[in-house]
């Protein structure tokens, strides 16, 4: 049953190299600057996990008009949860729209401006919420991003 995930422990900061790897082409081109913390291990399902960080990543990189883009991955634990922020200096986002932009085929801007389909930070939003975790951005326009998002510490659950 999809609601029954396949939870294993998870290397996020081995998820997120493999990101930069499999972005090795977008990262260049762009002439991206991708950079992380120490990253934890979480209990996950690994390849939802993997797709989450490349969502995000790609989107932060995507959504950027900036000569360089930079991207930052940090964790901090709260509360028996891992906090994720994937921070970015891309072109921002309304806060009047930081609900809407989870959801299914919305989109901000016309595909001529940025490439897209709407489906990207729904699926987020559906991994994170399967790992019984939360999603949201904190954001100004013209002033980048950062998307955070929980998975709880099973890890440590019964430390």
């Amino acid at each position: 049953k999809f609601n029954e995930l396949k939870l294993t422990r998870v290397e996020s900061e081995k998820l997120v190299k493999q990101v930069i790897q499999d972005l090795k082409s977008t990262i260049s081109r762009r002439n991206a600057q991708i950079t992380y913390d120490t990253l934890p291990t979480i209990q996950g399902n690994e390849r939802m996990l993997l797709r989450l960080f490349q969502n995000l990543i790609d989107n932060a990189i995507k959504y950027c008009r900036e000569a360089v883009p930079q991207v930052h991955i940090s964790a901090e634990k709260h509360d028996g949860v891992w906090e994720f922020g994937v921070r970015d200096n891309g072109i921002g986002i309304d806060p009047k729209h930081a609900e809407r932009i989870f959801i299914i085929f919305q989109r901000l801007h016309s595909a001529n401006e940025f490439a897209g389909d709407g489906l990207g930070l729904a699926i987020c939003k559906k991994i994170v919420e399967n790992h019984k975790g939360e999603i949201w951005v904190k954001s100004r326009r013209g002033k980048g991003s950062t998307f955070y998002f929980t998975i709880p510490d099973k890890e440590n659950a019964h430390a």
